[in-house]
């Protein structure tokens, strides 16, 4: 049993380092599930269980300082204990939230404590010490993955017996309770995300979604394809548009050329490149004070040390880029090669302004957080974790295969191609794209395609009804029969609803996943829900 809690232990440490792997869903219990089920020996169940616990948490999403109850943490000892006692995911749920909420606080403090060391960076700074700047980026983020590794090893180790024996010491009522509670807490996920997109003028479209799996009965796969359809029908995607020239006509590569020095070194392709593999650790030294900075400057260290030889040029561009940073790291790669453009003129250029590079960069961060966060967080992964539970609930490898695949080929292939882009057209890139109206296409066909998702969601993945009969012996009728005929599935319709309510008053996720607990709970010892 020991070596199955050091590899239990691994895989949370595997999912805490997804900082340093570009923030690729490698740490949802979609994906962390099944590693834990394979090692005890166990996968069916446990992609079972990371498919229940990913509806749960499918809404929870670190945005800029809003820090979520970690899923990693009680994602993985949930689905260890539940597998070890032999009950089923309602269990897991139960085990899943609290331990979620604790870690959230562990973790939470973590990123305050960081900012110890921003008088470091700072020292090593003003050595024009890179080397220095770029270990100390790497060590601090290691912190969070050990740390939560150890909590796990101990829970494991100290925990794993009282809790089997706690767990199989709980009566069959308790158990159907916890599985209609469980039922429920999805509606917290659909709630989250139709937070992030919702609105009156996108709204049909979740209803859209909604009448399709209903009444149709079409999977999440098809309804995701007619988004598709839907969204570029919409915007007009599938007209060709007449190119525009730049108005003023000037060659901006002449202009400057008269002022470059011709002896000064010039970026590479494999430069550029380096800047997305190193992206990848934007947010590994993620702290409260200066959030991502050091993963900005760690990002862009290559294209640093080949243009600065000496020790002050090098202290002046740390000193640059440790400054506040935070964005989505999906559009990171876009403001760190048009840094990148910057920095190259800047050392050919004598008259540069250096100041400018970093207005560029605070006034790229928020609008581009905005745009890459809705897209991928609000359309992508939703398709992503749709296609992945739908498959997974019923025990499919493939559900989380496919979840990963469905996410991380666009998220790898822009990520990428946006470190080119942003070097070789900086910001007319940009301008080209506001003349043309790209983004506003992007974000009206993204929210399209996302809320028909949504909208699905509660009538595949929700299974809640009501055992209440109208009359009493033959004569009765169910209550459930007559809501179907109405309208199926509006029971979990109702619920997302409710709590969406609740979301847009503010009330803490905390709060809300307790009171859903609660009201399945009780719901089921009053057979009000089954």
């Amino acid at each position: 049993m020991l070596v199955s809690f050091i590899l239990i232990t691994l895989v949370a440490i595997f999912g805490h380092s997804e900082d340093f792997l570009g923030t690729t869903l490698l740490s949802r219990p979609l994906v962390l599930g099944p590693l834990v089920g394979l090692v005890l020996g166990d996968l069916t169940q446990g992609v079972a269980i990371g498919a229940t616990l990913e509806l749960i948490f499918m809404g929870n999403i670190k945005i800029g300082a809003a820090i979520p109850p970690d899923t990693i943490t009680g994602g993985v000892l949930a689905t260890a204990f539940t597998i070890l006692s032999g009950k089923g995911p309602a269990i897991a749920l139960a085990l899943a939230v609290p331990i979620s909420i604790l870690s959230e606080m562990v973790i939470s403090g973590l990123f305050v404590f960081r900012a110890v060391f921003n008088k470091k960076f700072g020292q090593y700074a003003e050595d024009g010490d890179y080397r220095k700047v770029e270990r100390l980026h790497i060590l601090s983020g290691l912190l969070k993955p050990l740390l939560m590794g150890l909590i796990t090893f101990l829970t494991l180790e100290l925990g794993a017996g009282v809790m089997k024996s706690f767990l199989d010491s709980i009566p069959v009522w308790v158990n159907e309770g916890l599985k209609v509670a469980g039922n429920m807490l999805p509606a917290l996920g659909f709630a989250l995300l139709m937070n992030l997109m919702f609105n009156r003028k996108a709204a049909p479209y979740f209803f859209l979604g909604f009448m399709l799996a209903a009444y149709l009965k079409l999977p999440v796969i098809a309804i995701g394809g007619l988004g598709v359809i839907i969204a570029l029908i919409v915007t007009g995607a599938t007209q060709k548009e007449a190119t525009e020239e730049d108005d003023d006509g000037i060659d901006y590569g002449a202009a400057d050329a008269a002022l470059v020095d011709e002896n000064a070194p010039k970026l590479s392709k494999a430069d550029i490149r380096s800047l997305f593999f190193r992206s990848m650790t934007l947010e590994a030294n993620f702290n409260f004070e200066t959030w991502q900075n050091t993963g900005f400057a760690f990002s862009i260290m290559p294209v640093l040390k080949k243009l600065y030889t000496t020790r002050d040029a090098m202290s002046r561009a740390l000193k640059r880029h440790l400054q506040f940073f935070n964005t989505s790291p999906y559009g990171s790669t876009l403001i760190i090669g048009i840094t990148a453009a910057m920095e190259e003129k800047n050392r050919q250029t004598p008259d540069f302004d250096e100041e400018s590079i970093n207005s560029v960069k605070l006034g790229l961060m928020g609008p581009l957080a905005g745009v890459f966060d809705s897209l991928f967080w609000g359309t992508v992964k939703v398709i992503a974790a749709g296609v992945g539970t739908s498959l997974a609930i019923k025990g499919n490898v493939l559900g989380p295969i496919l979840f990963l695949l469905i996410f991380n080929v666009p998220h790898l292939v822009l990520r990428y191609n946006l470190a080119f882009i942003g070097y070789n057209t900086g910001t007319r890139f940009l301008q080209n794209l506001a003349r043309s109206h790209v983004m506003d296409k992007l974000t009206a066909g993204a929210s399209i395609l996302g809320l028909m998702v949504v909208g699905a969601m509660p009538a595949t993945l929700m299974s809640i009804a009501t055992p209440i009969r109208i009359g009493s012996g033959d004569a009765g009728v169910g209550l459930q029969g007559i809501l179907d005929q109405i309208v199926p599935d509006l029971l979990p319709l109702c619920l997302s609803f409710g709590v969406f309510y609740f979301v847009k008053k503010n009330v803490k996720t905390t709060y809300l996943l307790l009171g859903l607990l609660a009201l399945g709970f009780i719901g089921s010892v009053i057979h009000l829900f089954i």
